[in-house]
């Protein structure tokens, strides 16, 4: 469930993190995790990675980067998370995908809300510290959770329920800067 929320953030640090971890022999991942340990995908983790971590970087191009990735990060959750249960009967699977999935929204639309916010802080420190914080979040988390999985689980929880209060508090100004955006246009 700690590489699902992680995956919402930084999927791709997430993977390789769990893949260097894997490859080492520093841990066994569960399941059909395990395959996360190749140097291929450990490689294209990594390098994919790298765009992300520049993208990130720079106003605007960040959130176009996070909207693509809603598409990405998500399914990418179930997965990790299923994959996790794949020697458990399959409705264990089904539930931890869906669970995975959960988490993995709830952490990228956490992430996604708190960019659009700071996107409109005129000075560049708030953007970088954001991303500074997911990088080391997104590969924290992954690289805490075959260790202390239970600790992940507690901290993952905690997370979520300020993630959802940030979000709900952040309502109002994102229905504004979308009806904004909505007038631009027209």
């Amino acid at each position: 469930m700690g590489a699902s929320w992680a995956s919402g953030i930084r999927l791709y640090a997430c993977v390789a993190t769990l893949g260097l971890l894997q490859h080492f022999k520093l841990t066994q991942l569960p399941g059909s995790l395990e395959s996360l340990g190749h140097p291929w995908v450990i490689g294209v983790a990594l390098f994919l990675f790298v765009g992300e971590f520049l993208a990130d970087k720079v106003p605007v191009l960040d959130s176009g980067w996070d909207a693509v990735h809603t598409f990405i990060r998500i399914p990418a959750g179930v997965v990790l998370a299923s994959t996790a249960f794949a020697k458990y009967p399959p409705h264990m699977m089904v539930i931890a995908g869906l669970i995975g999935g959960t988490l993995a929204l709830t952490s990228h639309a956490g992430k996604s809300t708190n960019r659009l916010v700071i996107n409109h802080s005129p000075e560049p420190v708030s953007n970088w510290t954001h991303s500074a914080w997911n990088d080391v979040s997104g590969v924290g988390i992954a690289a805490m959770a075959p260790f202390f999985p239970m600790v992940t689980i507690g901290v993952v929880l905690v997370l979520f329920v300020i993630t959802a209060f940030i979000f709900f508090k952040a309502l109002p100004l994102i229905k504004k800067t979308l009806s904004k955006a909505s007038k631009d246009k027209k």
